[in-house]
């Protein structure tokens, strides 16, 4: 794997965990149902972000609807890495189940998310499928979920008979089991669009943005103050624990300023942003580096309240991650329009 690939690679795996920590940390100091509305806004934001989109690029438009949406929902969560069966069983009921281990709630994480998330990403997604697609026959029932103890997140796409109410868009029916899957029937990612690296970068930018939409909206959800706060302390937590094991994928020692400065430069490489690293005198005329990150994928398309906010908890991450190593590292960053320059020094005993 070259060395692009694995900028990309260890970019993916740093947002993925803070997705976690940070549903953890609110989940730890916030009450259930404050994280099922915050779920609820951020599943109901992805959808109309990428439902009707991606459901054209995966060329579902002529399948009947039920069989579409299951369909849907294998082909691009297998663009991050989320591995979810299909069974068809009739072309008005169509099933999925997402297997083990899940991408959303990775390792003993699981352990620690309440059941109110489930609630919100099922209102928040698979409820609204229809309303996307202009059936108003169209909804989801649910079998199974995780947090409950079950046998993990299953259920199946049904088109009724009659137009259905809000509330029923979503409904549940607990003993339910999904016929036996054919892998011979498991839909797959277009091979003549979807290479090696497409995917790669894919997955990278799946967990991106889960992290940029998961803020925005956690901020709708707490207010912005607390919202900073609550992730700015996620961001450094998670860039403390993974800067060692990212920083052996991409391939940077636990050294002085250069290290710091090479893990800054090829992880923001790994965003697609450009990086530029000088030596400079930094303050107390002691010795610094400058490293200069042009493009900020993490805050592309966004402007005003929201483009602040993200970059706010974002920085944290990196605050974190250079506090990681044993010459522990500070780091001041000034914001420009399309620039973050950060002055690395090494931490004054």
């Amino acid at each position: 794997m070259n060395q692009e690939s694995l900028n990309i690679d260890a970019q993916a795996r740093i947002h993925h965990a803070f997705l976690l920590g940070l549903q953890l940390m609110v989940s730890s100091n916030k009450h259930a149902d404050i994280v099922g509305d915050w779920m609820f806004r951020l599943f109901r934001r992805q959808h109309l972000d990428k439902f009707l989109p991606g459901f054209a690029k995966l060329g579902l438009t002529d399948l009947p609807d039920a069989v579409a949406c299951a369909q849907y929902h294998v082909m691009s969560n297998s663009v991050g890495g989320v591995p979810v069966e299909y069974m068809y069983e009739s072309d008005r009921k169509a099933w999925v189940r997402f297997r083990y281990p899940r991408w959303m709630y990775d390792g003993p994480t699981i352990c620690g998310i309440p059941v109110s998330v489930s609630r919100g990403f099922l209102e928040g997604w698979y409820a609204h499928n229809g309303v996307s697609l202009k059936n108003p026959r169209l909804g989801f029932v649910c079998v199974s979920e995780d947090m409950t103890g079950e046998f993990g997140f299953c259920g199946y796409f049904k088109e009724y008979d009659h137009e259905l109410l809000e509330e029923e868009r979503l409904q549940f029916a607990r003993g339910e089991l999904p016929p036996v899957f054919n892998p011979e029937n498991q839909p797959g990612l277009p091979n003549d669009q979807w290479n090696d690296e497409r995917l790669q970068k894919a997955n990278r930018n799946y967990a991106i943005d889960y992290i940029r939409n998961g803020l925005i909206e956690l901020s709708a959800t707490v207010g912005s103050q607390e919202c900073k706060s609550l992730a700015g302390r996620a961001a450094r937590l998670i860039g403390l624990q993974y800067m060692n094991e990212t920083r052996l994928i991409i391939g940077t020692d636990d050294g002085g300023l250069s290290s710091g400065a090479d893990y800054l430069s090829k992880m923001f490489t790994g965003m697609g942003d450009e990086v530029t690293v000088e030596q400079v005198e930094g303050v107390d005329d002691r010795a610094a580096v400058k490293v200069t990150q042009r493009g900020l994928r993490i805050v592309h398309g966004l402007d005003g309240e929201q483009r602040d906010l993200v970059l706010d908890c974002w920085i944290e991450l990196w605050i974190g991650a250079l506090s990681a190593y044993r010459e522990m590292k500070v780091a001041t960053v000034q914001r420009e329009e399309c620039e973050l320059v950060w002055t690395i020094q090494t931490r004054v005993r």
